[in-house]
């Protein structure tokens, strides 16, 4: 990827997967590719921002459980809750058992239902307490985690925007990323996702070692394996039950990943 692309590529990632102030010149499929690589650094600075939050709070003198709350709500205001809004939406449609066209109906409606309610709650429920968690055994811990999870979260719509994956509307931000990212570019962006995660937890404390490798370096590259994986059982799923991707299932891989990651890192 040149300069010109990649300076395109990110302003695609950047205006299309948060909320900052980036304006997006092209839209097309060209610099739709470029965006869907260049989402891992769109995560990797909302990542930063959440455990910056989190720190200060830290330092403020609160809790790890209000450090782990703001941590938390920081991905959510940088994306303006469509990534959690994908997720209830993907949930609902899931949860219908209706055939494809109904179900996707059910996930373009304004409102959520049960399903995306309590998934919205458990989600929640769930990262919190990781965070709270992981900061409870040091802010570096708990900082390096909400970073690799948000880098994580955006891995794996590189990886759902991979040739062979098709859009199951004609519309939308699906349509316009779908299948744009040749195969082993999204897998080369994904291992070195894992690496750097491996690097970032390096550092950090930890008991033993594996084959020579710090016993945190495992646990972080682990981590990154596991949630990718099951980010792409959720993408399985939605491809069997809408017939592709759309923008709703971009929000619920994101969420479920960036779970899933943290989760990991309290089991390591």
């Amino acid at each position: 990827m040149d300069t010109a692309a990649a300076r395109t590529g990110l302003r695609f990632a950047f205006g299309t997967l948060t909320v900052l102030p980036v304006r997006v010149p092209r839209w097309d499929r060209t610099a739709a590719r470029g965006g869907m690589l260049c989402a891992p650094v769109a995560g990797a600075v909302v990542g930063l921002a959440a455990a910056a939050l989190g720190g200060v709070l830290l330092l403020l003198g609160s809790g790890p459980l209000v450090a782990a709350v703001g941590t938390v709500a920081v991905p959510a205001v940088l994306t303006r809750g469509l990534h959690l809004d994908g997720l209830a939406d993907v949930a609902d449609g899931l949860g219908s058992g209706k055939p494809a066209d109904d179900a996707l109906r059910i996930m373009k409606q304004s409102d959520i239902g049960p399903f995306g309610v309590l998934t919205l709650v458990l989600v929640l429920l769930a990262q919190t307490a990781a965070v709270a968690e992981l900061y409870a055994e040091g802010w570096a811990v708990g900082a390096t985690a909400a970073a690799v999870a948000a880098l994580t979260a955006r891995t794996s719509l590189t990886l759902a925007s991979r040739e062979g994956v098709p859009a199951a509307r004609p519309e939308g931000l699906g349509a316009a990323v779908a299948g744009t990212v040749p195969v082993r570019a999204a897998y080369g962006a994904a291992a070195a996702v894992a690496v750097l995660a491996a690097l970032a937890g390096a550092p950090l404390a930890g008991d033993g070692a594996y084959a020579g490798v710090p016993a945190a370096a495992v646990a972080y590259a682990a981590a990154v394996v596991l949630s990718l994986a099951c980010g792409e059982l959720l993408l399985r799923h939605c491809r069997r039950r809408f017939g592709g991707v759309t923008g709703d299932v971009y929000g619920a891989l994101a969420e479920t990943t960036a779970t899933a990651a943290l989760v990991v890192l309290t089991l390591g």
